[in-house]
Formats: structure tokens, C-alpha cells, sequence
């Protein structure tokens, strides 16, 4: 849009504002008090839903009276009578108005001087139309709140992607599509915690608030609790509160809730995200691979009917086998440039990120620039659902040994769409291990002082009760529901991401 457009629109809106303003102010001093005492007996979507196919002579023998509310999304006057939309999330029905039945004062004084915007409630007689169009024929009618400013165009929708995100109340009223996308959302989460329930989990919650921010290296955003004269941490992950758990006594549990990095903003990271952490006593990483599976069966039947998804106009399965690579393997199977035997030697692999624009810092391993080389060349060709197994245990500070190869951990990632989905592994319970792995944690993270100290001490002291074997799994609740709803960026699935203020 120009800029003289945008100045235009700007006027027009203010103009149009000052208009809705004045009417407000008037209809307050004729007694209007925003009214609370208006009961609907039913919905739109109800009404819409059963009365559809009913014919003409059908519902005029019926005579159904209705209780409803909507907000007006638009309105077509016709001297003594008119035809107005209303809107309740995103079901609408026509509602037919006459001076006739609502009397001509008003009709006139009180009716006309709605706007689009407007919230209202409406008594009628639902009918269909000489045209077959359902409505309800009002026969009262009571202005519940008034829309002072005007609403986005409604044929065009509210397109502005920013402003989408800014204003998700417009977003939502405007555009159809994003009500349903987040209506999905919940019912994901609602088969989500089915699923589990089916399979005996139980869901727990821990502290968002934590006095060491364990459980992930990420770095953490810092706050301060006024009584206790303490700095706290909004929690990266719920980890070792969850672990502490299973020490318990508890064999099946997961937790939904939110995580929070102070790290990068991208089209699929968001500092304050949404994760499902779930705990299996006696079982290891290869039970929490079968359980994706099942999981992803599952939840996309539900969905779909099915057992595929249409994600950016290619169909993912979950009813084939998955496939399993080492790391080494996706990198050199999706770049048949790299030769495997070049990601072992530190002087090749290092000309290897370069020529991938990768930089590196001096005190990175091999295996460091081994995950940064997968990050930047395959992660995003993952596209089929995918585990990636043998991670180095220099990089999983929580997970356990293999047992072939005391180098690699027992963990992997999950991969679909190409975006990592889920990170799993068996979790370490040596308890003089997992202290000596935090403490060398601890030396090599920077967080310039403003966090004294990683090793959390309370969680080794509950380790050293004994940890029964256990299998660990985090899966992004909104990178999935990306991938379930088809959409490429994080933010058009939370409700409100996190924005750069507005300058003033």
C-alpha cells in the first residue's frame, strides 16, 4: 500500500471513529448501559445445523422462536426493511428486519444507527427465504455493545500479516480461517490428552518459576522475587522436575505446558512455546520411538480419517515405516557431495561448514560442527517422518550412554516436514555421572555472571534416592499443530507470538 493510501485509510478510519463515538455518546444518554440480562436459547451454529434442509412451508408451520446473539458483519437497508449478517465465531445466519415488527421509531432512530461492529441480540422466527436462504425474522432486538472503531473490510479480510499478529481479535473476526485454525489447535490438544489418558498417563504439572533453569542448555529469562530477595528463572524446561517425579513413585506422566527461551526468534522458534515432556519408567529411547509412532496414528486419524497429512502440498505418512538415520548418514544421503569419511576428520569437516557458510568458533569439537553442518544442509529436507539417532554425548548432558559406544547417547530427534518435532532419549540415573556432567556444563557456559550457578544440587541429592530406567521424550506442540494445521510459521499458530513493541 502507498503511502498516500495508507494516509487516506488512516483519515477515513479516524473519521469514521469520531462518527461511532458521537452515536455512542448519544445512545448513552438515552439509557444505553451495555445490558447484560439477554439470555440466548440457542446458537447459530445450532440453528444452521438443524434447520438447513427444513423447507419454507416447513418452519412457517413450525413457528420456532429463537434467542440469539452475533456480532453485524453486514448490512443491506431497503427503505422499510433490510437484511443484516451476523457473525458468532465463525457460523453466520441472515437476519431479516422490518419497521413493521420492531416499529417505525425504532426502526428508524435505533436500527439504522448500527454499524458493522456492532454486538446484538435478536428474538425472531427462523424462515427461509422466497430465495431458500435460512434467517431469522427479528422481532426484537437489543444492542449489547457498541464496535466504536470499524472493522477491517470484510469481503478482502484482514491481510496484513503483522498486523494479523498484532491485532489477533481482528484476525479472528475478519478471516475465517485463522478462527478454525486455532479451534483445530484445541482439538488437537483435546486428542492429544485422550491418547494419553488412553495409555495411562497422568498429566502433572511443574514450576514455570525455577531457581536453576535446568533440564536444556538454553538460555533463560531472568526475574527477580521481591519477597524472597532471590532472582528466579522462567523455566527453559520441566526436566529434572518431572524426573523427580518418576524417582517418586509415578511410572507414566507427562506435562503441557510452557517453555521459555531467551534465545532467537524465527518461522519456527518462539521465545515462550508450548511443549508436551512425557517420563516412562522401565523403558528406554526405542519404547519412545514405537510411542511416536503410535502417537502421530493416532492423533492424524482423528484428524483426517486417515493416516497421511497434506503438508505444503506433500503428503506425509505415518502409516509406513519411519525412517532412522545416524547423523552422518541424512547428512551424506541428502548432500552427495559430503563423503561420509570426511565428517570424521576435524580439518575436513571444518572446510565442510565453510563451504556452507557455517562459522565456527575456535573451542567447537567435531561433533559440535557435525550437528551445526546437519542443521544448515539437511534438517529442512527431512520431510517424510524421520528419527535421527547416535547423538554424541557431548551434546546430551542428560541422556545415557550406549552401550556399544560410550560416545553416542542412547537419544534421538524426530523429523517431519522438515522441522525437528521431538526429542527423546534414555534418560542417565547414574547420579555421580549425571553431577560430573553438569559441573563440566556449568565451565562452558557463558552467561556473563548473570547466572551463578547450573548444578542444580537438589536434583542430584533426589537422583541418589534411585532412578528407576527411564525413557524421556519432548515433542513442540506448536511445530506439530504447524505441521497438522499446514502452516510454515510458528506464529500463525499461537494466538499472540512474541512481537517487536511499536515505536511510538
Amino acid at each position: 500500500m502507498s503511502i498516500k493510501k495508507k494516509n487516506n485509510k488512516l483519515i477515513n478510519e479516524n473519521h469514521e471513529f469520531e462518527i461511532r463515538k458521537n452515536k455512542f455518546k448519544k445512545i448513552c444518554t438515552e439509557g444505553f448501559n451495555f445490558p447484560n440480562h439477554f439470555q440466548p436459547n440457542t446458537t447459530i451454529k445450532k440453528i444452521n445445523k438443524k434447520y438447513i434442509t427444513y423447507t419454507h412451508d416447513e418452519l412457517y408451520k413450525l413457528n420456532i422462536t429463537v434467542k440469539i446473539t452475533g456480532r453485524i458483519i453486514k448490512q443491506r437497508v431497503m427503505g422499510k426493511a433490510a437484511f443484516i449478517i451476523i457473525q458468532e465465531i465463525i457460523e453466520n445466519i441472515q437476519i431479516y428486519v422490518t419497521e413493521k415488527k420492531l416499529s417505525p421509531d425504532f426502526y428508524q432512530n435505533k436500527f439504522k444507527k448500527l454499524d458493522i461492529g456492532d454486538i446484538i441480540a435478536i428474538t425472531g422466527i427462523i424462515f427461509k427465504t422466497k430465495t431458500e436462504h435460512l434467517s431469522v425474522y427479528c422481532t426484537n432486538m437489543l444492542l449489547l455493545s457498541k464496535s466504536l472503531r470499524p472493522l477491517p473490510e470484510k469481503f478482502h479480510g484482514l491481510t496484513n500479516q503483522e498486523t494479523r499478529y498484532r491485532k489477533r481479535y481482528l484476525d479472528l473476526l475478519s478471516n475465517k480461517n485463522s478462527m478454525e485454525n486455532f479451534i483445530r489447535r484445541s482439538k488437537i490438544l483435546n486428542i492429544i490428552r485422550n491418547f494419553m489418558h488412553i495409555n495411562k498417563f497422568i498429566e502433572v504439572e511443574t514450576p514455570m518459576l525455577q531457581n536453576i533453569p535446568g533440564g536444556a542448555t538454553a538460555k533463560p529469562f531472568i526475574t527477580h522475587h521481591n519477597s524472597l530477595n532471590i532472582d528466579m528463572y522462567l523455566r527453559v524446561a520441566p526436566e529434572l522436575y518431572l524426573k523427580r517425579l518418576i524417582i517418586g513413585g509415578f511410572t507414566k506422566i507427562y506435562e503441557i505446558n510452557k517453555n521459555f527461551r531467551n534465545e532467537g526468534i524465527s518461522y519456527k522458534h518462539n521465545p515462550e512455546f508450548t511443549m508436551m515432556e512425557l517420563y516412562i519408567a522401565y523403558s528406554h529411547y526405542k519404547d519412545l520411538m514405537h510411542f511416536i509412532v503410535q502417537f502421530l496414528q493416532h492423533i492424524i486419524y482423528q484428524l483426517t480419517n486417515t493416516y497421511n497429512i497434506i503438508y505444503q502440498k506433500q503428503v506425509l505418512y505415518v502409516d509406513k515405516p519411519f525412517q532412522i538415520f545416524t547423523i552422518e548418514e541424512a547428512i551424506t544421503y541428502y548432500n552427495p557431495l559430503i563423503r561420509q569419511k570426511n565428517l570424521t576428520n576435524i580439518k575436513k569437516i571444518k572446510e565442510i561448514a565453510k563451504s556452507h557458510n557455517i562459522i565456527l568458533k575456535d573451542n567447537w569439537s567435531l561433533n559440535k560442527i557435525l550437528v551445526k553442518i546437519f542443521e544448515n544442509t539437511t534438517e529442512n529436507k527431512l520431510i517424510q517422518p524421520t528419527f535421527i539417532v547416535n547423538y554424541p554425548i557431548e551434546i546430551s548432558p542428560l541422556a545415557r550412554k550406549n552401550n556399544q559406544n560410550e560416545k553416542l547417547a542412547e537419544r534421538f530427534e524426530f523429523f517431519m516436514g522438515g522441522i525437528e518435532i521431538g526429542n527423546g532419549f534414555s534418560e542417565l540415573n547414574d547420579p555421580i555421572e549425571q553431577k560430573n556432567r553438569f559441573l563440566k556444563q556449568n565451565n562452558n557456559i557463558n552467561y556473563k555472571n548473570k547466572v551463578p550457578e547450573l548444578y542444580d544440587m537438589e536434583y542430584i541429592e533426589a537422583l541418589e534416592y534411585g532412578m528407576p530406567p527411564t525413557a524421556g521424550l519432548g515433542i513442540g506442540i506448536d511445530r506439530l499443530i504447524m505441521i497438522l494445521n499446514n502452516h510454515t510459521n510458528i506464529k500463525d499458530v499461537i494466538l499472540f507470538p512474541t512481537l517487536r513493541p511499536i515505536t511510538q
